[in-house]
């Protein structure tokens, strides 16, 4: 993931991804260009995460798209992902820099906090991730940043920031022009009516206009 494109697609995966979800992964990879592919599951074991994890992560590496694993370190060294995103309560950057090592993408949950995503900066942080910008069913949260966090930090720092939370095609214009490096997206990719392949390239017409 690098910031030489003005704004890229993020994507994150629904809670499950078994059944047919390979082939929703391809069908939405190959609608546009996607930067990376979040696999973010919870309370299953490590070695089903892997096993669930494995042939997405093929699909990303045919596509050139970077695989981040969400909150768990020893799954990312294991699966050797591209990198790992953490939230506030995960473990903590210098400790999952020490276990991936310099090339890995590590991105930090932040919140509404200029306060978190300078101290993820200054520790080496690939990305901080700001949201929820818009009512999302994803996850549940307690924040809501506004878009002059982005024109913010866009205009101090060159670490990518990342917008999230109820991101959809009708919507996502105004964190583009506010400085978004990353638009981070999953139900309205994968809850597309139309189909996942339609939504990136709802997303990727805009994206390649601004």
């Amino acid at each position: 993931m690098t910031d030489t494109v003005p704004c890229q697609l993020y994507l994150i995966s629904p809670l499950d991804v078994g059944g047919n979800f390979p082939e929703q992964l391809e069908f939405a990879l190959a609608a546009g260009p996607v930067a990376a592919f979040q696999f973010r599951v919870k309370d299953i074991g490590a070695d089903e995460a892997a096993a669930l994890a494995e042939p997405l992560k093929a699909i990303c590496d045919k596509h050139d798209v970077a695989f981040i694993v969400n909150d768990d370190v020893a799954l990312a060294k294991r699966l050797e992902a591209d990198g790992v995103h953490l939230g506030q309560s995960d473990d903590d950057l210098k400790y999952a820099r020490a276990q991936l090592g310099d090339q890995a993408q590590i991105g930090i949950t932040c919140h509404d906090s200029r306060h978190l995503a300078m101290e993820a900066g200054e520790g080496g942080a690939n990305y901080v991730a700001f949201g929820a910008f818009f009512p999302t069913q994803t996850k549940e949260t307690q924040y809501r940043a506004d878009f002059d966090l982005l024109h913010w930090w866009s205009n101090i720092m060159e670490i990518p920031c990342v917008a999230i939370g109820g991101i959809t095609p009708d919507n996502c214009q105004p964190l583009i022009d506010a400085g978004a490096d990353f638009l981070a997206v999953s139900s309205s990719v994968w809850n597309d009516p139309k189909g996942p392949a339609h939504a990136v390239e709802r997303f990727t017409e805009i994206l390649s206009q601004s």
